[in-house]
């Protein structure tokens, strides 16, 4: 009897769950509450894979031998909760991709912010170097994907604390721990302490033979790693502190040594600008270290990597005014991050769907840099009451107007920045929708 591998959620970790179940012999059926994209649709049947959409039968889901959950499902959701009361067992899409993985290497990048900037990054550095690695996780393709269809020697994967709630073995090679701020708490019942001991879940089945890269600055971190073991080997990344192993800034240049290699390079030669951007190159040039990759092809990296689209991405600038899509900023830290990078007077477009947001974590800057919210959303009521009292807030409903009242509140020589520190749902498919309709109407103006 093949065992029976149910798959809750169609989007990209879900699909290509199923054809890596499908290509390693399990008896494969895909489930989806709602419908189904096109190409996820035709893609499973040209495979052969059994699926339902719209639905879902509670006799085949129970009759599972295993059930792999899509990480935008809670543990909250009935089925889930039915799946878990008779004892099957849940795994994440990475879970099962690692277990058909082979003895490929994995470097596995969590934080709050900056995940997505520092995995493309340290896959440049890998391409660069002409290592044969993909891109997987949260960008681009989906690690099961990968695996079924085209394995590599080296995956470069981004992960959330959402995929790694459903780990068992899962266990990168290199792991690296950006920071940790609120965030999600909506799906940690508003306890910090569950998100935080959700991304240290990176670290739980590494050995001695394996890297942890780390933060040390990050107060978060720091006071979990004093009360828990971390079992793998720690390389430290700092702008506050010299460190042994691993990398540090001082005087504008960075240090890094990790065993006999030793590299130093002006912060100025960095391709990416502002000061969680030195954290984020930090953690990639020691992360390429640690792949025995040479300094001279790590500092060639660093300086010909391009940022990414929706992060702090240049639009245009339009009689003066200079216009920055930072849509990917879904939560209050990394619009702090944006703010803290510009020197310029600046038009902030904020709003979305709150996730538990603190903007008071942001008021000294908006205070200092800000000349006026335009809020981009259903409901601004919480943007209103924590800064009112300091600038000028307008709501607007679309991306086009938010463009054209910010247009109108900036003089030459300012910034509009859309940094939302909210998720995009309320209005948009997804940040990505949100960032190039902002751009269509920045290029409209």
């Amino acid at each position: 009897m093949k065992k029976k591998l149910v798959i809750l959620g169609g989007g990209e970790s879900g699909v290509g769950a199923a054809l890596l179940g499908m290509k390693e012999g399990y008896d494969v059926l895909l489930f989806d509450e709602s419908s189904l994209k096109d190409g996820y649709r035709n893609e499973l049947r040209n495979a052969g894979i059994s699926f339902i959409e719209k639905e879902i039968s509670g006799e085949e889901l129970l009759s599972a031998n295993e059930v792999v959950k899509s990480p935008g499902i809670t543990d909250k959701n009935e089925w889930v909760q039915k799946i878990k009361a008779k004892g099957i067992p849940v795994i994440s899409e990475i879970e099962l991709a690692f277990r058909h993985k082979g003895d490929s290497k994995i470097i596995a990048i969590t934080g709050s912010n900056g995940k997505s900037t520092t995995t493309s990054l340290i896959y440049h550095i890998c391409k660069h170097a002409e290592l044969d690695a993909a891109l997987v996780g949260n960008i681009g393709y989906s690690f099961a994907r990968q695996v079924a269809q085209d394995p590599k020697p080296l995956y470069v994967a981004e992960i959330s604390s959402f995929q790694l709630d459903d780990i068992r073995e899962f266990r990168p090679d290199v792991a690296v721990l950006l920071n940790i701020t609120e965030d999600h708490l909506d799906r940690y019942d508003y306890n910090f302490e569950n998100y935080i001991e959700s991304k240290f879940r990176i670290t739980m089945n590494q050995t001695s033979k394996d890297h942890f890269i780390y933060n040390l600055d990050d107060e978060v971190i720091l006071n979990y790693m004093t009360r828990n073991q971390i079992k793998s080997n720690q390389l430290q990344i700092s702008m506050k502190k010299e460190v042994e192993k691993g990398a540090y800034i001082k005087n504008d240049e960075m240090k890094l040594q990790n065993g006999n290699e030793q590299m130093s390079m002006s912060i100025y030669d960095f391709a990416l600008k502002g000061k969680h951007n030195q954290y984020n190159t930090m953690a990639a040039c020691v992360a390429g270290s640690t792949m025995d990759i040479r300094k001279n092809r790590i500092r060639e990296a660093v300086q010909t990597f391009e940022s990414l689209e929706h992060r702090m991405e240049p639009v245009a600038t339009v009689r003066g005014i200079e216009f920055i899509n930072d849509s990917k900023a879904t939560n209050v830290n990394s619009t702090w991050f944006a703010l803290e990078s510009i020197n310029k007077p600046t038009i902030l477009i904020l709003g979305g769907i709150d996730k538990g947001n603190d903007y008071s974590l942001i008021e000294e800057l908006v205070k200092e840099k800000v000349k006026a919210i335009v809020c981009l959303g259903v409901d601004n009521k919480k943007i209103h009451e924590a800064f009112d009292k300091d600038v000028k807030v307008v709501d607007t409903a679309t991306a086009e107007e938010a463009v054209y009242a910010s247009f109108h509140l900036a003089t030459v020589g300012d910034v509009v920045l859309l940094s939302p520190a909210c998720a995009s749902f309320d209005l948009f498919k997804n940040y990505e929708d949100r960032g190039n309709q902002f751009k269509k109407a920045v290029r409209d103006l």
